[in-house]
This record gives C-alpha cells, structure tokens and sequence, in this order.
C-alpha cells in the first residue's frame, strides 16, 4: 500500500482547510494510507477530518512557527523565541533594504528559515508527500518522501516574497501546484525555470458533504429579508486581499441606486475593526451584517439570494464554488484570477473592482429575476465536485501510469 504524507499548519476556518478536507475525502483508503501532520492540533474543522486519516503525533516544536515571541521567550522553547525574533529582524532589515512593506510571504519565509534547524525530522517514510499550505522549507528539510508536492493557494504576484529563498525551495520540489491555471501562469511569469514543474490541481471538494453541512441549519430568521431586502452573502477571511472594507461603500451605492439589500458577512480576521468602521462611516449599520466566525457556513450561502466575492485578489476561492455547489448566484470582482472561478454569464457573473462599477453591475443583476434564475439553474445542473483532479495528483507521485 502507498503511503502519503501531508503537512498542514492547523485546520482552523479557511477556504484551503475546507479544501483539505475534500481531497482527503476522495483519496480511495484502500490503496492509500495517509498520514496528516498538523503544526497545530487546533481548528473548527479537526472533527470533518476522514476517519482514516492518521493525525500524527502533535510535535510542540512545530508549534512554535507563529506563537507570540515573547511567550515563547518566557517557556521553556526560549530558544525557539530567539529564534522568531532573528527572524523578525531578518525580515525588516530585507524589507527596508529592498524598500517594500513587510509582507506576510517574508516573514513567514524568514520564520520558517530560521526555526527550521530547531524542529525535528518527521519519522517514517513516504511515497507521496504533500506541503498543503504555506511555506515548504520543511517539505524539503524534515520529511522523507520519493515524491515531494508544494500547493501554492493564491495569486503569487501579491506575495513579494524574497526570490532567493523561493528558488532554494522551488528548485527542490518535484512539483509546484497551483489551484487555477492562471494562479500557475503568473506564478511562471515570476519563476519561468520552473516550467517543467508547475502544475494545476484544482480545489477537489465534496458536493455531497456542503448539502449535508446546509440542510443542517434553518437560518430563515437571521437573514432578514422580511422587509423585501435582497440577501448577499460573502464568507472569508477579514483581511485586506478579501476587500471586505469596501462592502459598506458598495453597499450604501447600491441603496441609492434603489436596491435594497442586506450584505452578510461571515468571518474574522485582523480587518474587523476597520470594516466596523467603515459600517459606521456609511451608516449601514442595518445593511452591513458581520455574522462572526461560523464553522458550517453553508445554511447562509444556501439562503442568500446572490453569493458575493468582492475580493482584490484571490488563488482560487474555494466559498465561490461551494455557492455554486448549492445552486446560488455567484458575483465576483474582477481580480486577476476572476476567470478562474466561474463562466462569466453562464454559472455567475465578474463585476467591476471598483466600488460604482460594482455597485451598478450588482443592482442590474439583482434586479434581474430571470438572470439570476438562469445562474442558479446552469450551477444546478454543473458537476463541482473536480475528483478527476486527484488523479493529476496520483499520476505525478506515479501511482498510475
């Protein structure tokens, strides 16, 4: 029997960690055994984890990747405080020198970098191994595996990582995946040497998991539409990239253009505060709704009338096609993978980036009844499920021919 490995950071609320938990659904257990190191043993979506995967051991050295350094500083891992926080000097001498702001992408290659030689080898070895999210120094460094496979889940052109340390990882990997085919050509436009190895794998998830995880919950009552108000719904993380910010503004154009509607937003994040303010300064204390963080999110994507992605930019966002999954119009903007997450016309609609042109396109389709019917309908009857991609993956660890 094959054995695979896949790494991943924790499985807390997040459009990779739902599609984790969709390729480990489909992997046929009867020719696989898979093993699941998490850095963390932590995250709402622990429970959805197949039964047959082995969750290994929890290994606290890998914990220490993102703990608050003065914690760390102050346990008995200070070593691996001083550590983090060379790391943190590292990113901002780069950054200065290199005049860029901080990036999340630096400092997470500068964390992992120097913590690296601090962390343990991962016992065993492996057929397959996989580096579901985020930085692969430890893909290379720790693990044991015929086959090494690093996923890339968004638009690398918003990254500015440090270019010497992606090609000391890149250059090592068997594969680069990328969740879209655009995702893999800007990804070539940055690091063209790697041609050979830069593959598309798209989310793989599991139609019959989200109408189950749905039909869980009436949620009728909380999103109001008593009032005649058309229900939107948009599920992410609060932070820059997800333009969640600009809800409130888009939000009061579309009122004033005659539109009422009411904007749920699920999620959390470290933009929350700026999108309360920005509900105030429009004052759309009633229209713009933060529902909080929500571990089945699909009862509210299932009753909205229009599922929204108002993004800047985005990978491949999985929530757009779990609300095609349950047969919802879809609007995203007009990022630069946009064309990735839909047919625009057929199974959803790209809508201008800008707050007016936004505001417009979605009030026209609002006000569309028979566009919108025609939209839920053509993702109704579309297979979302994308399980042909897990032989992509079989295939390049050589499993089949």
């Amino acid at each position: 029997m094959k054995k695979i490995l896949v790494t991943m950071t924790s499985m807390h609320i997040g459009g990779a960690e739902r599609s984790l938990i969709g390729l480990l659904s489909a992997i046929d257990y009867t020719k696989y055994e898979v093993d699941l190191l998490l850095y963390r043993h932590e995250g709402e979506f622990l429970p959805f984890l197949p039964k047959k995967v082995r969750l290994l051991p929890y290994l606290p050295q890998y914990d220490t990747l993102d703990r608050p350094i003065v914690q760390l500083l102050r346990s008995k891992r200070f070593l691996f405080g001083l550590a983090r926080l060379f790391a943190k000097v590292k990113t901002r001498l780069y950054c200065k020198t290199h005049h860029i702001e901080k990036t999340v992408w630096v400092a997470l290659q500068n964390n992992t970098r120097c913590v690296l030689p601090l962390l343990p080898k991962i016992k065993g070895e492996y057929d397959l191994a996989i580096g579901f999210l985020g930085i692969h120094d430890i893909l290379i460094k720790k693990v044991t595996a015929k086959v090494k496979l690093g996923w890339i889940h968004t638009d690398y052109s918003k990254l500015s990582p440090n270019p010497k340390m992606d090609r000391q990882v890149y250059g090592r990997l068997d594969y680069i995946v990328n969740v879209s085919q655009e995702c893999t050509n800007i990804f070539l436009k940055q690091y063209p040497q790697y041609k050979m190895k830069a593959v598309t794998v798209e989310n793989i998830l599991s139609p019959e998991f989200i109408r189950e995880q749905a039909a869980m919950e009436d949620v009728s009552a909380e999103l109001d539409s008593k009032d005649g108000c058309k229900t939107i719904c948009s599920v992410g993380r609060f932070t820059s990239e997800k333009n969640f910010d600009n809800v409130p503004a888009i939000c009061k154009l579309l009122l004033k253009k005659g539109c009422k509607v009411r904007w749920y937003i699920i999620g959390y994040g470290t933009d929350e505060q700026l999108i309360k303010e920005k509900i105030s300064q429009f004052g759309m204390e009633g229209h713009v709704i933060l529902l909080g963080k929500k571990t089945n999110p699909y009862p509210y994507i299932k009753h909205c009338d229009l599922y929204a992605q108002p993004s800047r930019a985005e990978g491949k966002a999985v929530t757009v096609r779990e609300a095609q999954i349950l047969g919802r119009p879809v609007a995203v903007t007009a990022f630069s993978t946009a064309k990735s997450q839909l047919n625009d016309g057929h199974d959803g609609v790209i809508v201008p980036m800008d707050n007016e042109g936004c505001a417009q396109a979605l009030g026209r389709l609002l006000c569309d009844t028979r566009r919108m019917q025609a939209l839920s309908d053509n993702c109704a009857h579309t297979d979302y499920s994308n399980r042909s991609e897990l032989e992509k993956i079989y295939r390049l660890a050589g499993f089949l021919p």
